[in-house]
């Protein structure tokens, strides 16, 4: 059986930034999980004794408290800051960004509508940097239940399929005065979904490997089932099953932005394994 990377996978430059500074920080704890990857956090806590603290209120003055990948909600981040927390941002700054716009369009008149999770920590701090409050919407239907201004800007979630997003950006501009549209959909996630997308087309089995808490693994996930039925979302190794092979000619992977190098490796090893037992 054919085993086959996709072209692009993995680590984005955010994740890579937020784990080189979270090793560099050894001692300290994040406020939330750092990454969307439940392995290599633990790894971070074993190998650079790098903690977890899911309530930001139990920092104490002095102590080292890492922001999160995805960001945190601004009234947190100055709460932090006034107790004397030692803060070490983290955020990945193609999150930094729709949180600016958000402060500045909504400072300046405009409804801001964001497209993503709402109950995502990412949105969650995007949200709180509008100060005059936000939308948050997940598809069109939910977005014509809505009474907006005349003026809208729209943002959205960085790991959200760019197809989806142009669906809100379609509907909003006929029906609105002015809609001023921001890309803040990442580079990585788009260059990860075309490649998921490309290679799904001819796999006869996919793989996703990624957290489940993950949403660009999950988004992965979906565009390699519009075009491959066999397709399965794994965290690990772990996970795979010999059945999801049986009779398969080519194994297409792909990877989400949070997974690191050396899972994907594990997954490779078994699924070779798995091959070679089939020609036996």
């Amino acid at each position: 059986m054919k085993i086959e990377l996709a072209e692009n996978y993995g680590f984005c430059f955010g994740v890579k930034r937020a784990i080189k500074i979270a090793e560099e920080n050894s001692n300290a704890s994040t406020y939330g999980p750092l990454i969307h990857n439940s392995k290599e956090i633990s790894r971070l806590d074993k190998d650079f004794k790098v903690g977890l603290v899911e309530d930001f209120t139990t920092f104490k003055p002095g102590e080292k408290a890492i922001v999160r990948t995805h960001g945190i909600v601004k009234e947190e981040l100055s709460e932090l800051k006034k107790k004397g927390v030692d803060v070490v941002d983290a955020t990945c700054p193609y999150v930094t960004k729709p949180q600016e716009i958000c402060q500045e369009m909504s400072e300046s008149g405009y409804d801001v509508v964001i497209f993503g999770d709402e109950s995502h920590p990412e949105i969650k701090g995007v949200k709180s940097y509008a100060t005059n409050g936000a939308t948050v919407v997940n598809n069109v239907e939910e977005l014509k239940e809505l009474k907006l201004k005349e003026k809208i800007a729209l943002v959205a979630q960085t790991t959200r399929k760019v197809e989806d997003y142009m669906a809100i950006a379609s509907y909003l501009i006929p029906r609105y005065k002015e809609v001023r549209i921001f890309n803040t959909i990442c580079n990585a996630t788009f260059e990860n979904q075309d490649a998921v997308r490309k290679i799904s087309k001819s796999a006869d089995v996919m793989i996703v490997i990624g957290g489940k808490n993950s949403s660009n693994t999950k988004e992965l996930f979906s565009i390699a089932t519009d075009n491959c039925s066999n397709s399965y979302h794994i965290e690990d190794e772990m996970d795979l099953k010999k059945s999801w092979f049986n009779g398969k000619k080519f194994c297409g992977l792909s990877a989400g932005a949070s997974t690191p190098d050396w899972i994907i490796q594990n997954v490779i090893s078994c699924i070779k394994n798995i091959s070679k037992q089939d020609q036996v």
